[in-house]
């Protein structure tokens, strides 16, 4: 007789729950625990946009929209795409507006891969990346990034990597851990060394709108002969703080976003039409109150970077998102054993850099989506503990 977990399909049942939740379960279960391990703005979403998604909700407008999304909505998103990455996509078949990037990512997996693709992942990068993959029945192939290129993802990187199975490459800039960014340069080099080679760029650029020390994004998008071989994933929870809202979009080659589509309406249905409405006012109106957070952000990045130097911990100058990834190898402990030890010790919660994959070792992820007296706490409790630490070792 079969037991319950007898039912769950093998490659669910190998998969690994995320490492970032593990930590954020455990923490949100003890009392005085200061964290910075959530991707998560502590701002509220604007008011203009909350304000919309309120008139909505009061004129009775929930009922389905389009499987594709709001039409309106779908014409904002390509306006802030030609002025952003200067990339023109056609509202009517070339954007698909889903719950939240994620969905945009695990749709457009699905529906380009046949069991047995490969699909390049650079690492450190965010967890859903290779499940997704796996879940699609695709191969993931890790790309290992590295701390001495401030984890970019380069030719060199991948080109050892391609087989002839070879069928995406997920280029996650900015990027989550790391806040690595990929400057106009790299884009290109990477850009050339693609251009003759049958292999779709899925780009995650859910950060794209929090980039620091006066670097713009650039999208692989936007290189000509690139722009019908990627799908630019995209979405409001990072820059507007809207988390819960649950939306984000997709944009790319009509015939890939109709295959997302099918996929999606089976699956969704449509995004949620009250966040659709709501997008619509944070595309429209909005630029200011984004500004006004990525200025905010920016002033604690340099804040918390300058406090893990101060302690003596390596850290790079993340350029892009809103964390930072300081190299704890001086303390002689693992990513597991400093973020269990600063949990329970501490109770101050960050992430393992192996969350992001096995060459996040020697790293911790921090999050400086806190305010500056949060941020400000747990780096003086941090570099007590790496003192402590240190003094063990002799």
């Amino acid at each position: 007789m079969m037991k319950p977990q007898d039912f769950i399909a093998e490659k669910v049942r190998v998969m690994p729950f995320s490492g970032i939740r593990k930590f954020f379960d455990i923490a949100s279960e003890m009392e005085g625990v200061i964290s910075l391990g959530v991707g998560e703005p502590d701002f509220e979403t604007p008011w203009a946009i909350r304000e919309k998604g309120i008139y909505n909700l009061e004129k009775g407008r929930t009922v389905y929209s389009s499987n594709s999304g709001l039409m309106e909505l779908r014409e904002e998103i390509s306006k802030y795409l030609q002025r952003k990455i200067n990339c023109t996509y056609c509202p009517k078949d070339e954007i698909i507006v889903t719950v939240g990037a994620s969905e945009s990512i695990d749709l457009a997996l699905r529906a380009v891969i046949n069991a047995g693709d490969e699909v390049l992942v650079p690492e450190p990068s965010y967890v859903s990346y290779k499940p997704c993959v796996s879940m699609a029945d695709g191969v993931p192939v890790v790309v290992n990034t590295k701390a001495e290129n401030n984890f970019k993802l380069t030719v060199d990187d991948i080109k050892d990597k391609i087989t002839p199975k070879t069928k995406a490459l997920i280029l996650p800039f900015p990027n989550n851990p790391t806040g690595a960014i990929m400057e106009e340069g790299d884009i290109l080099s990477l850009a050339e060394f693609l251009k003759d080679k049958d292999i779709l760029v899925i780009s995650d650029e859910i950060y794209s709108e929090l980039t620091y020390g006066g670097k713009k994004h650039v999208s692989i998008a936007s290189v000509d002969y690139m722009r019908d071989k990627t799908v630019v994933i995209n979405g409001f929870s990072k820059a507007y703080a809207m988390t819960g809202w649950r939306l984000g979009y997709a944009a790319g080659p009509k015939e890939i976003m109709s295959a997302m589509v099918k996929i999606h309406q089976y699956c969704i249905m449509c995004a949620p039409t009250t966040s659709q409405h709501a997008a619509v006012e944070a595309l429209k109106n909005c630029d200011e109150d984004v500004e006004k957070m990525r200025r905010e952000y920016d002033r604690r990045r340099r804040f918390m970077r300058k406090g893990f130097l101060d302690m003596g911990l390596d850290c790079y100058d993340a350029q892009g998102a809103f964390y930072l990834f300081p190299c704890i190898k001086s303390t002689g402990l693992s990513s597991e054993e400093f973020c269990e030890r600063l949990l329970f010790e501490e109770k101050v919660a960050v992430v393992p850099g192996t969350a992001f994959g096995e060459c996040g070792e020697g790293f911790i992820r921090c999050s400086y989506a806190y305010s500056v007296e949060e941020i400000r706490i747990a780096l003086e409790i941090i570099a007590r503990f790496v003192e402590r630490v240190k003094k063990e070792r002799g």
